[in-house]
């Protein structure tokens, strides 16, 4: 696939979930529009100044008209629960997990009384970030998530399986036990045993290597939630655009490779 299919295919699946969203009289881009860019961004990682350049360079004729850099990203912070409308649905079971994500390297701790990351260890080494929580279907999509800086313990996130209590029994590991206990809905469980909720590890790798999103270059609140919010909102459309080209294939499989740009 071209990128500019992978835009198109992108765009399609987005427009669908967001029937009855009106154009501001003042906005250039429709809401649509406005969503697919941030999942674009997401997809492609990276600085936004960069993908700016190129989103402008090469694709604004896809679009009505792109604002300036700067008000494009401002738009995306206003509208950020347009891409909640992206999650999915919970189903009886869904896994939960969580995933570091650094910001700045230990070395450079300190230097801004604005620093938002936290010191926190990944695979064995220090690191100063953030912590990202997916809450994952049987079909592999994100129903929920959430963040918190890299020191914030697993357990924290239990509000996350909360959201599902009527509706779901949450697997987790034992980084989500609490000595004041657990949701009613969460089941621990044990190194070895229930491996199906593993597929909730092979999504956090996809979104490593294909959207580079074990580190982010923003240094501020709401420009992380926002990206955060994207890398969800994309994971979901991009398995959705997988099994609309190629619907023989197994619906619990997950492939996003395929659209890296």
């Amino acid at each position: 696939m071209t990128t500019e299919d992978i835009i198109i295919h992108i765009f399609c699946k987005v427009d669908d979930r967001m029937p009855n969203m009106k154009k501001h009289s003042q906005a250039k881009l429709y809401p649509s529009e406005l969503v697919t860019i941030g999942i674009l961004f997401a997809l492609k990682g990276g600085y936004f100044r960069a993908f700016y350049r190129w989103l402008k360079r090469d694709y604004e004729a896809l679009f009505a008209g792109l604002p300036d850099r700067t008000r494009l990203q401002r738009a995306l912070n206003a509208h950020r629960e347009w891409l909640e409308l992206l999650l999915a649905e919970a189903t009886l079971f869904t896994v939960i997990d969580t995933y570091p994500i650094e910001l700045l390297f230990p070395i450079r701790e300190g230097r801004s009384a604005q620093q938002l990351g936290k010191k926190g260890r990944d695979k064995g080494r220090w690191s100063i970030g953030v912590k990202l929580c997916w809450l994952l279907n049987k079909y592999r999509r994100v129903v929920a998530w959430d963040w918190d800086t890299m020191n914030t313990h697993d357990q924290h996130f239990q509000p996350v399986a909360e959201t599902v209590s009527e509706t779901s029994i949450v697997f987790a590991d034992y980084g989500f036990r609490c000595k004041e206990g657990i949701p009613a809905n969460m089941k621990v469980c044990k190194k070895g045993t229930w491996n199906e909720r593993m597929f909730v590890e092979t999504a956090l790798s996809m979104v490593t290597i294909v959207c580079d999103l074990k580190r982010l270059r923003h240094r501020l609140h709401d420009y992380i939630a926002t990206h955060l919010a994207c890398v969800s909102a994309m994971f979901n459309v991009l398995l959705d655009v997988f099994h609309d080209l190629y619907p023989d294939a197994d619906p619990m499989q997950m492939s996003i490779a395929e659209f890296s740009l």
